[in-house]
């Protein structure tokens, strides 16, 4: 059986580059050529929808970059032309990130009629001096502005991104950052480290003063404690929710499921009939991804994923879940029974590092989870 299908769609430009982000997004705002991306977007989904062959797309991710850079009325076209190519799912999540401060008034209505249902907002922090160290170019007023509005605009379904152990951030600084987003009210929040990836203007020159990994972990298990009391479900390292609103997109993604992958430098997986899976991606540059686009030959190149390899791609994903998986889930997904699996599991128990719950489900303990780069590892072929 296949697994479920996503459909992610990179859109690259941004105001200006933030100096912690390692995302393909580039500097471009006004002067981007936002008419001949959607067009390009247009080849680039008649191609996925023939890798799609009628299966049904259970959920749309549009990020970037600044989506919402783009117009609704572009934003439409897009989807329209999703539409044209690809079977979707009547109740499909569609999200849209957006930033606060590109999010011009009343545009947040439009971007819901055309078809956009679930939105992520890149609050970061609700402090003004430190959304200037984080090179963001709205402040915590814009953040307020654009969550009413997008209430206001009909979305049920609401995420907020907040970052922590910030530059010169102590645990006072980072708690009162997590009280004014639960006052806030989203049913979703992504609340995440900020690290110094490679390529990234911080990890070319590191801003002083970032919380060590003492201070790190307590400003986590304060503040993770604090979004548990207001009602927020921990289901994933850095996701919490209330009922009924996990994205589901980053779910499928995490539990090992198929992802078509359109625009500059977006990523693919899809699985074949026969069990054979492939992983794919489009040229990272825009310029060359519309040029790219253009051409007789889009198809890209599909690289198969190794039959050794699968086991620590699920484990890679799975494990990043509260509720880790399932015997029969490991087996379906990568085709391996799970002797393939079972010594490891069983010294990562010993070791604290992982749990049996009711009969075949795995899931990280808390040790687990805090060093959980070191159990991912340990099922690398």
């Amino acid at each position: 059986m296949l697994p479920p299908l996503s459909l992610y769609i990179h859109l690259p430009w941004c105001v200006r580059k933030c100096p912690y982000c390692d995302f393909n997004s580039h500097r471009a705002g006004d002067r981007a050529p936002k008419a001949r991306y959607v067009a390009a977007l247009r080849h680039d989904l008649q191609n996925e929808g023939a890798l799609a062959d009628g299966r049904t797309v259970e959920s749309i991710f549009l990020g970037g970059g600044t989506p919402s850079l783009f117009t609704p009325d572009e934003i439409g076209q897009v989807l329209d032309d999703c539409r044209s190519v690809l079977r979707i799912s009547d109740n499909c999540e569609i999200t849209m990130e957006a930033n606060p401060g590109t999010v011009e008034r009343g545009a947040l209505s439009h971007y819901r009629q055309v078809g956009i249902s679930r939105l992520s907002l890149g609050a970061q922090s609700f402090d003004a001096e430190m959304l200037k160290v984080l090179g963001r170019i709205h402040g915590p007023d814009d953040i307020r502005v654009a969550f009413d509005e997008a209430v206001a605009a009909g979305f049920d379904s609401i995420n907020v991104d907040l970052m922590f152990a910030l530059p010169g951030q102590g645990l006072s600084a980072a708690v009162s950052d997590i009280d004014a987003l639960v006052a806030l009210g989203p049913p979703h929040i992504s609340y995440y480290q900020l690290t110094l990836e490679p390529n990234t203007v911080f990890h070319q020159r590191p801003p002083p003063n970032i919380p060590g990994d003492e201070l790190a972990w307590d400003i986590q298990q304060e503040c993770h404690a604090r979004l548990e009391q207001a009602g927020y479900t921990k289901y994933e390292i850095s996701a919490f929710a209330r009922p009924q609103h996990q994205c589901s997109h980053n779910l499928n993604y995490w539990s090992f499921g198929d992802y078509l992958a359109a625009g500059a430098g977006a990523h693919g997986k899809i699985t074949r009939a026969g069990g054979s899976a492939y992983r794919y991606k489009k040229p990272a540059n825009p310029l060359a991804y519309m040029e790219w686009a253009e051409s007789d030959d889009a198809l890209g190149t599909m690289q198969r994923i190794e039959e050794n390899d699968k086991g620590f791609e699920f484990m890679l994903n799975k494990l990043r879940l509260s509720d880790g998986f399932t015997e029969s889930e490991f087996t379906a997904r990568t085709g391996q029974g799970i002797a393939k699996i079972e010594a490891t599991l069983v010294r990562a128990e010993a070791d604290g590092l992982i749990e049996r719950r009711e009969s075949d489900r795995w899931r990280p303990t808390a040790t687990g989870f805090r060093l959980l780069n070191d159990l991912q590892a340990r099922f690398l072929p």
